[in-house]
């Protein structure tokens, strides 16, 4: 019987320093992707991903290099399997690396699409002072509630990651998040914490940056679609190049429902995690117990996503 597995992706804070090394030197794959996605957006991505930097902490530099280490993961895997996936998402930037999945946008036109999506996010916010906060122990309709009567209040606050039942990121001004620490968790958080981030995600903070992205998804997005693609908007599933411009226009100023998509898409045998760490790999566990999630981050990691799916 075929395996039924689910393709995964991880966005913005999956990066760290030496991410897609092992692929480099073990692969001439690696180093070639590597090499086309440096001209493409005129760096040097080995520097970016090898060495002690500041450009990976930058927004339009970290989104194209999590997607590049993820695309090479990915097309290592395709080198030793076959196995197609039933559908593909990922966590916010990580749906961009799933569309290069499903085959409806080119993995460099992907790094230039995100590099772009990435300044955009950046001018949005520039010097309006914008953050997020993770908040821990509480449950969404709390955080909804509150967040919707401070902004009633005239606070902005917003809603932006639904990672976990219990674990919410927030986004909106820095000086609102902080002045609402002590105010969370008098409501029942048991943490608060202000990310040290200067782009507020998934709110309305990043309206302009909608209208400045959707000619670059006009342009770059396809409708070749070999599989459906499960929006971090809807937590359903799409596969035409018009709802992706749709969507992922929508999704800058949207929450992502992570743990909605997994929760309403679980008719797997395995979730395969293409990327730097594991960091789905542990939402996901904590999500849906009963399906494994197996993760493809270095050379080992591959052959041992190989071996599991062999022995299945």
């Amino acid at each position: 019987m075929s395996k039924k597995v689910a393709f995964i992706f991880p966005g913005q804070g999956s990066q760290s320093i030496g991410m897609g090394e092992d692929f480099y030197n073990s692969s001439d794959i690696a180093k070639e992707m590597i090499k086309k996605a440096g001209e493409r957006i005129s760096v040097d991505f080995q520097e970016i991903l090898f060495k002690e930097n500041e450009l990976l902490g930058q927004t339009q530099y970290t989104q194209p290099a999590i997607l590049l280490v993820s695309c090479i993961a990915l097309k290592l895997f395709q080198e030793r399997s076959d196995i197609k996936p039933d559908f593909v998402l990922g966590h916010s930037l990580g749906e961009f690396s799933a569309l290069v999945a499903a085959g409806a946008i080119d993995y460099l036109d992907a790094i230039e699409l995100v590099h772009k999506r990435g300044l955009f996010m950046n001018e949005a916010c520039d010097g309006i002072g914008a953050g997020m906060m993770a908040l821990v122990g509480l449950d969404d309709e709390t955080v909804e509630t509150m967040t919707k009567e401070q902004r009633e209040s005239g606070k902005k606050i917003w809603a932006a990651n639904y990672n976990l039942d219990g674990q919410i990121v927030v986004a909106g001004m820095k000086s609102d998040l902080e002045s609402l620490v002590d105010t969370f968790k008098n409501a029942g958080a048991k943490r608060a914490i202000v990310l040290d981030m200067s782009v507020a995600s998934h709110c309305e903070l990043l309206s302009s940056a909608v209208d400045k992205l959707n000619p670059y998804l006009e342009q770059f997005i396809t409708n070749n679609f070999n599989c459906d693609v499960i929006s971090n908007v809807t937590a359903k599933n799409y596969n035409t190049k018009d709802e992706a411009i749709d969507l992922l226009g929508r999704q800058l100023i949207s929450p992502v429902k992570y743990k909605h998509s997994i929760k309403e898409h679980n008719n797997v045998d395995f979730f395969i995690e293409f990327g730097n760490g594991a960091v789905l790999k542990g939402l996901n566990r904590k999500i849906i117990k009963s399906i494994p999630t197996l993760n493809i981050s270095d050379t080992k990691s591959l052959e041992d996503t190989l071996t599991k799916l062999d022995e299945n």
